[in-house]
This record gives C-alpha cells, sequence and structure tokens, in this order.
C-alpha cells in the first residue's frame, strides 16, 4: 500500500481564506447557533422512550422516526450544499433552523403516528438547509486553522445533542410531550444570532469573488473520487454503531440494569459529553499531526472498548461509553476537514455529502437495527455493532496530503 505525498498544498488556501484570520467570534456564535439547533433536534430521539409509551410504537417504529429526521437530512443536504456552493445564501442559516423550530412544534402536538413522522422530516430539512452554510462559515473565519474551526462549530452541534437528553429526562419526562414544544423559544435566539452571521457571510462572500484562487492539491481525478468514497465508508462505520447509541441506548440500559427512563437519559449524557471532547480533541490534534492520523487512530482504536460493552456491568459500561464517545466522534471533523482539501472550492458540497451522509446513515441503521433488536433483543443490537469499527483499517489506504506529517 503506497502512500501518496502531495507537493503542491492540499491545504493552501484560496484568496479569500488567506487574507482572513481566525474569526473566534463567528466561530462561536456559529457553534452557539449549532448547540441550539442540535439540542432541538436531540429532544425528538431523547424523547422516544415516552413517545414510545404514548402511542404504543414497536422499535420499528422507531427506527422509521429516526429514518424520516436523518433521512431529509442525508438526501437534502449534498443538493443544498451544491446550490449554495453556485448560488450563495448566506441566510439559508436563519431558514434552516426556522424549519427545525416549526418541527419540533409539530411534534409536540402531534396527535398520531403519522404527524410525528412529519415533525421528524421537518426536523431533518432544518438540518439539511442548516448544516451546509454553517460549516462554509467555519471554513471562511477558520483563517489557517481549518481543523480547529471545524471542531469548534461541531462541537457546538455534540453539546446539544448531549443536552438534549439531560433537558428532556427533567423536563419532558416530568412534564410530558406538550412540554418539547418550549424548546422552540431557542430558535428565536438563534435566529437572530444567524441573521448576523449571514450578514458577515455576505461580506466575506462578496470580497472572495475578487480574490478567489482555487489552487489544486495534485492528485488525479480518479484517486480524489477512489478517496472521497473511502472516507465515506469509513463514516459509515462511525455513524452506523453512533446510530445504535443515540436511537437505542436508553433502551439497552431500561432492559439489561432496570435502570428507570431519567438514569438512562444520564447515561446517555454521559456518553454524548464525553463525545462533544472528543470532537474538540479530534480538531485541535489534527491541525497539529495531521488529519489522516487522526482518522486512523479514531476508527480503528475504538475497537477493543465496542467489543467489550455488551459484557461489562452498569459502571463497565458508563467507562466504555466514556471511551468510546471520546475517541469515535474525533474522526468526524478531521474527516471533514481531508475531504474539503480534496475538492478545494466545494467547501457548501463536501459539507452537505459528508454531514447529509452522517444524517442518512444514522437514519438507515437506526431504522435497521430496530427490526434486529425488535427480531433478537436489544443486547445482540450492540454484539454485532461492536465488529463495525474493525473496518477503519481501511484508513491506511486514504494518501498522504501536505498537512499530514510523513
Amino acid at each position: 500500500m503506497a502512500d501518496t505525498t502531495v507537493s503542491s498544498g492540499a491545504a493552501a488556501p484560496s484568496a479569500a481564506e488567506a487574507v482572513v484570520q481566525t474569526q473566534y467570534m463567528v466561530i462561536l456564535s456559529i457553534a452557539l447557533c449549532h448547540f441550539i439547533n442540535d439540542v432541538m433536534q436531540s429532544v425528538l430521539s431523547a424523547s422516544y422512550p415516552l413517545l414510545h409509551d404514548e402511542f404504543a410504537l414497536s422499535f420499528t417504529q422507531i427506527g422509521l422516526m429516526s429514518l424520516a429526521f436523518m433521512g431529509t437530512a442525508s438526501v437534502l443536504q449534498p443538493i443544498v450544499g451544491t446550490l449554495t456552493d453556485r448560488y450563495p445564501f448566506p441566510q439559508s442559516l436563519a431558514v434552516g433552523m426556522g424549519s427545525t423550530m416549526l418541527g419540533l412544534l409539530l411534534l409536540a402536538n402531534a396527535p398520531s403516528y403519522p404527524y410525528l413522522l412529519a415533525g421528524a422530516a421537518m426536523i431533518g430539512i432544518g438540518s439539511a438547509v442548516f448544516h451546509p452554510e454553517a460549516s462554509r462559515v467555519a471554513r471562511t473565519a477558520a483563517g489557517r486553522r481549518f481543523g480547529t474551526a471545524q471542531s469548534m462549530f461541531q462541537v457546538g452541534g455534540n453539546m446539544g445533542h448531549a443536552a438534549g437528553p439531560l433537558l428532556a429526562a427533567f423536563i419532558v419526562v416530568p412534564s410530558g410531550r406538550g412540554s418539547v414544544a418550549w424548546f422552540a423559544a431557542l430558535a428565536l435566539v438563534g435566529i437572530a444570532i444567524l441573521s448576523q452571521v449571514g450578514r458577515w457571510q455576505a461580506r466575506q462572500n462578496r470580497a472572495a469573488k475578487r480574490t478567489r484562487a482555487i489552487v489544486d492539491h495534485g492528485l488525479p481525478r480518479g484517486r480524489v473520487v477512489i478517496t472521497i468514497a473511502l472516507l465515506a465508508f469509513l463514516v459509515f462505520t462511525k455513524n452506523a454503531y453512533i446510530a445504535s447509541i443515540s436511537s437505542y441506548y436508553t433502551f439497552f440500559l431500561i432492559e439489561r440494569f432496570d435502570l428507570t427512563t431519567q438514569g438512562s437519559q444520564m447515561m446517555l449524557f454521559i456518553f454524548l459529553a464525553a463525545s462533544a471532547c472528543g470532537v474538540i480533541f479530534g480538531g485541535v490534534i489534527g491541525d497539529k499531526i495531521g488529519t489522516r492520523t487522526v482518522i486512523w487512530v479514531s476508527i480503528l482504536g475504538v475497537l477493543p472498548f465496542t467489543l467489550a460493552l455488551p459484557y461489562v456491568g452498569l459502571v463497565g459500561t458508563g467507562i466504555m461509553t466514556i471511551f468510546i464517545g471520546l475517541i469515535l466522534s474525533s474522526a468526524f471533523p478531521a474527516i471533514v476537514v481531508f475531504a474539503q482539501e480534496l475538492v478545494p472550492g466545494r467547501v457548501g458540497l463536501i459539507a452537505g455529502v459528508f454531514f447529509g451522509l452522517s444524517f442518512g446513515i444514522g437514519g438507515i441503521a437506526a431504522a435497521a437495527l430496530g427490526l434486529v433488536a425488535d427480531a433478537k433483543g436489544i443486547e445482540f443490537v450492540y454484539k454485532i455493532c461492536g465488529f463495525l469499527p474493525a473496518l477503519g483499517i481501511l484508513a491506511a489506504f486514504l494518501p498522504r496530503l501536505n498537512r499530514d506529517p510523513a
């Protein structure tokens, strides 16, 4: 397996990137809005036990709700990213959050299961609109710290996912499904912030038109296509496992250890908080040692912990999930930055493809694992998913880019 070293500078910035120093306030603003956006989204999966009891849902129906949410996001995000590459629309950030807010309101007031599916789909549409442009803002504001900026942006989402179950445990579970609508008030704050961020991005877009100079990395087109496909497969191994945690971990804990719903939500919060920390480490370390190394270590290195998870006690389960969250989540910022350097000038498309791929894989995996859980039991799901990170060995075939040390 021969590594290809690129000498022409995959990480070389466009002229627009070169003149912009790292804009931490912009990155923090977009990270905060990512937090708000994903709090609202995570309330969906965090409310599954409540919806399961109120509507007498099967695991398959819960999986289909995840598919409605993640599937719409998966299909639409690459389309949105491609369109905004060609026709920039920075105010799409506020539009995306508005769609998520409407989906949450529908979820809170749904009289039957089809309305729950529609609410989940609206939340997915919000993600499809929000994420490509938000990732573009993070890269525009990064200066030369692409991994750090991408991590800061993504950790906002991870923290939102972590806080969602915790808030659901103490607000939605005691107060009932109608209290889901309270979270929609956060969207108004987010929309106000995103309107200002959109104006900043619009100014950067106008400057980029005057100074844009795309620098190629030198890899042949065929190698780029193969590498993108390989990165997509690595995202599959990561997100299929994450889907088993986000959709069914609470049920696993309730069944195996007889935890209460609130107790299981607290355990889910621990995992998601560890994942948020891992995202930050992945981007910062990737800027120092190279994204390829981070991808390799992150996906394959989590294997011992995923294999052990179904066989340890309650305390051991908590410890295993902390390591799984820390290690596995560090891969995604590195994957996004690596892919953006492979296809310079198509930031929206790449963000849309990989964020969309994450949602799509998660949705399909959630639906498939729901069928497995109904047929074989929830513990069996974690026994088979434990082997998924072994496929991370394929990261050895990624080419070395200029920013990756030999």
